[in-house]
């Protein structure tokens, strides 16, 4: 009885992965992923300290690829 319940169990598991396989092919395929705008609306909203805070990152990433550091 037991053998029953878990070969009932391991095909509702792969019934249920199936559907959530298929589910999201279509939504890939249908373009649900795709934001296209993502990048213009994030610039319009970022203020002048944010841009600094990233413009100064850059710059100590560039310092350290000069110093020939590499991160594991």
């Amino acid at each position: 009885m037991s053998s029953w319940v878990i070969a009932m169990m391991l095909g509702v598991s792969v019934f249920l992965g199936s559907i959530a396989v298929v589910a999201l092919m279509w939504a890939i395929k249908k373009g649900q992923f795709d934001d296209e705008e993502k990048f213009l609306n994030a610039v319009k909203f970022d203020t002048e300290e944010d841009l600094n805070d990233a413009a100064n990152l850059e710059r100590k990433k560039e310092k350290l690829k000069k110093k020939g550091y590499r991160p594991e």
